[in-house]
Parts: structure tokens; C-alpha cells; sequence
């Protein structure tokens, strides 16, 4: 997100989170000069999360400062000591009692080894599982869910990649624990980080439905 008129739209919905994206290479691309109107049109309303691809530890705490982001969402190939990095980084910038919240997406295929994500359960609050394709993320396909079936981690996770207006029931029927959310993103775009809002409202009536 990144347009206020347009997040100002969205926060009328039941959103728990919102992401900014910090990647260059990303049609979404948030700039520093956007940060004013962008925590203006949110508040505290809503968590911002800043999306990041192998970034400079000091640049994501920059942005972190900045856009006052909650979450920070490692989308690219960060190491658990990346994390014990970043997280140190923060507790020494802003101190322990403003903790930065991680969430690490991983890209999965049929040869995901789900026994990676050990590693990181000591500094995420949360996993995303994305799509594995050419991009860093915005591939706009799903992956076999059930793959997720391999996922053996007390860790709550997100899901991802090419999620659509029609997904709701499928997801529902999904039965995993530790599955908190979804990710919804370019399914549900009128441009790049423009959101259509009434889709959008219209998939979370759904996904709120009992399942009968």
C-alpha cells in the first residue's frame, strides 16, 4: 500500500496487517517522501509491515524509524543470523521495550525442506509461505497446499502467492494449526499497490463465513 486515499479506504475493512514494500526492483516500491502521508492515512489503526529483500541491516532500520513500522518481512534469502542481527540492531536503537516483530517468507516447491525453518523459530513471530517462482515475491500463482502437510513447527504462518477473489472456500477447508492469516496482494490489484477495495471486502465477508 502506499496511495492514503486508498488506505484510508481499506481500514475500513477487518486488515490486521499492512505491507509496505522496500525493494527496488518492485512496481510497489514505497519512497522516504511517502512516509508522512502513508502514517497519516494509517495511524494506528492497522500494523505496517516493511517488506524487504536482502537488505542493509542499517537501511531497514532507516525505514523502520521512518515509517514507524511494527513488522519488518524478510523476503529474500536472510539467514537466522541476519535476524539475531537486525533484532539486536533494534533493541540497541530503539530499546527492548519496542521490540521490531519479524516475519520470514519462504518460497515453496516440491522441494521445499520445511526442516530449514528451525533455524529462524528463535527471532520470527511469524512464517509467510509464498510461491516459489522467477520473483522475489508477486509470482500470482498458488503452490500444492498440500505440502504444507510436511510443516511440523509450533510457528504461526502466513499464506501466500496468487491467492484470489475465488480462494476463500479452499482456504477455509484448509486444516492447519498454525495457519493465522493470508497474504492478499496483486489478485487483488486495480494497479500495483492500488487495492480494489470491494473485492477485497467481498473475499474477507467470505473467508469470515462459518464453515457449515
Amino acid at each position: 500500500m502506499r496511495d492514503p486515499k486508498n488506505i484510508e479506504a481499506l481500514l475500513e475493512l477487518p486488515v490486521d496487517l499492512m505491507g509496505l514494500i522496500f525493494y527496488k526492483k518492485s512496481s510497489r516500491n514505497v519512497l522516504n517522501t511517502q512516509a508522512a502521508e502513508i502514517i497519516a492515512a494509517s495511524g494506528d489503526k492497522v500494523k505496517r509491515v516493511g517488506v524487504f529483500v536482502d537488505e542493509d541491516i542499517d537501511t531497514v532500520i532507516q525505514k523502520v524509524t521512518k515509517f514507524k513500522l511494527q513488522y519488518v518481512q524478510l523476503h529474500g534469502k536472510e539467514t537466522p543470523d541476519y535476524c539475531y542481527d537486525l533484532l539486536a540492531k533494534s533493541a540497541k536503537t530503539f530499546g527492548c521495550h519496542d521490540e521490531l516483530q519479524l516475519i520470514k517468507a519462504f518460497s515453496i516447491d516440491k522441494q521445499f525442506d520445511f526442516s530449514i525453518t528451525k533455524g529462524y523459530t528463535a527471532y520470527c513471530k511469524y512464517f509467510i509461505f509464498d510461491t516459489k517462482g522467477k520473483n522475489a515475491g508477486g509470482n500470482g500463482f498458488t503452490f500444492d497446499w498440500s505440502l504444507l502437510d510436511q510443516y511440523k513447527s509450533s510457528t504461526p504462518f502466513f499464506l501466500s502467492g496468487g491467492i484470489d477473489a475465488e480462494s476463500a472456500e479452499a482456504i477455509k477447508a484448509l486444516n492447519f494449526p498454525q495457519l493465522v492469516g493470508v497474504d492478499l496482494n496483486s489478485k487483488f490489484e486495480i494497479s500495483p499497490a492500488l487495492k480494489n477495495i470491494a473485492l477485497l471486502e467481498s473475499f474477507l465477508k467470505e473467508i469470515h463465513k462459518e464453515v457449515v
